[in-house]
């Protein structure tokens, strides 16, 4: 005899007989309901993972993991904030820049956008846009030459392509014998790049800080000094005891609390989602309850016979919710395997999709990114396995034990 006998009955009971064909469908549709569930909600979360992921190593690539600023003005005494952050054995760049906003403009092309000041050799320790060039190189920027170098979506706009000049404006005003005038100084093209983020490739525009300095008049100080260390999570609390380091006062400020909007969003986003489509698990879970009643109106006779025979009520329960958790376990590892491999292979498939259908889901003058990333995490694919197991086995509970409540007498009275 199969050992234990509740185990059987219940494995038995999830086989189609000839006259209950439709409880089988409901069965059928049960588990196809959990399974879509759970393979809409592991690539969603997978997506959304991937999102911010890339949402995170873009905008940081331009950004950097901390910035040094003075405390409500300009940093004059740069040099020493980037001695002591080279003395640090976790920060692995120290940079300083001078930011500014201006007016590009080309003919009748005008656009607004930022001039960043930068020291070409020490940019390349705190910033990816060294490995994103598209044209030319950051060594081209000079002091004194006013080269500058373009996001590959400004050049695109201007029209400016390596060897082109541009035009900058800035807001800030000088005197003159016809009055007061704004700054305008041409500079030369000798790069292109592109970091893959829409605001950065629009909008920015690199220039040694010599020429920085003297095209805003800040003299000897920067706005700043962008920070890099050797582990991204780590930074909130490295600038912290970086910050604790600083002789005199200084404003310092993590990636977390310069960006705290994109991420918190993303967080909402996720947590949203996960709420979301979990629902669809709980409504397949519940046809599960439709299920085991019909069962067990079904089986009213044979639980009264098993009854008469010394089954407790337990064991009664415990046959049906072995069936229900038998629905729940195949709709989950059918949904498990689903999820898993549409979320390895979305980053393939959205393409096609776009491709086939001429359409773009994502576009780049819209969206921070274009593409539809994918990051797949065991630990959420484990959290939504246990979140659909419980609410199945919750969903056998009610249909179980109305049938250990069966009256043997009542249930055999009509047979």
């Amino acid at each position: 005899m199969f050992k234990p006998i509740e185990l059987y009955i219940g494995l038995r009971y999830t086989r189609a007989k000839r006259r209950n064909h439709f409880v089988s469908f409901i069965s059928l549709t049960s588990m196809l309901g959990i399974a879509l569930g759970v393979t809409a909600l592991i690539t969603v979360i997978s997506v959304m993972n991937g999102f911010e992921q890339e949402l995170r190593e873009r905008i940081l690539g331009m950004v950097s993991h901390a910035t040094v600023s003075g405390f409500g003005g300009p940093l004059e005494d740069w040099e020493r904030v980037v001695k002591l952050a080279d003395e640090q054995p976790r920060v692995e760049g120290a940079a300083p820049y001078i930011n500014g906003e201006v007016m590009f403009t080309r003919g009748s092309q005008v656009s607004g956008g930022v001039v960043r000041g930068i020291e070409p050799e020490l940019e390349a320790t705190v910033s990816e846009v060294t490995g994103n060039m598209k044209a030319g190189s950051l060594q081209a920027l000079e002091p004194g030459a006013f080269n500058i170098v373009l996001g590959n979506e400004l050049a695109a706009l201007m029209g400016v392509g390596v060897g082109d000049r541009i035009t900058v404006v800035s807001p800030e005003a000088r005197l003159s014998a016809a009055g007061i005038l704004p700054r305008i100084k041409r500079f030369n093209v000798v790069g292109i790049f592109s970091v893959g983020h829409f605001q950065y490739d629009r909008s920015l525009a690199l220039i040694h800080l010599e020429d920085a300095a003297k095209l805003f008049r800040t003299g000897d100080a920067v706005t700043g000094v962008r920070l890099k260390f050797d582990e991204l999570m780590a930074a909130p609390h490295l600038a912290r005891d970086f910050a604790l380091g600083l002789p005199g006062l200084y404003r310092v400020r993590d990636w977390t609390q310069q960006h705290s909007n994109y991420f918190r969003a993303v967080k909402t986003e996720k947590t949203v989602m996960f709420i979301i489509l979990t629902l669809i698990v709980a409504v397949a879970a519940f046809n599960i309850v439709s299920t085991l009643v019909m069962m067990v109106t079904d089986k009213q006779a044979d639980i009264a016979i098993l009854r008469t025979l010394g089954a407790s009520p337990g064991s009664i329960m415990t046959i049906f919710i072995v069936q229900g958790a038998v629905i729940g376990f195949v709709g989950t590892l059918l949904g498990d395997i689903g999820g898993i491999l549409l979320a390895l292979n979305v980053e393939d498939l959205v393409p096609a999709i776009e491709s086939l259908f001429g359409v773009q889901f994502l576009p780049a003058d819209i969206y921070y990114i274009s593409e539809v990333p994918s990051k797949l995490r065991w630990g959420d694919v484990t959290r939504i396995t246990v979140v659909a197991l419980v609410l199945s086995l919750v969903a056998t509970l009610y249909p179980a034990w109305r049938a250990a409540r069966t009256a043997p007498a009542e249930a055999l009275r009509y047979e």
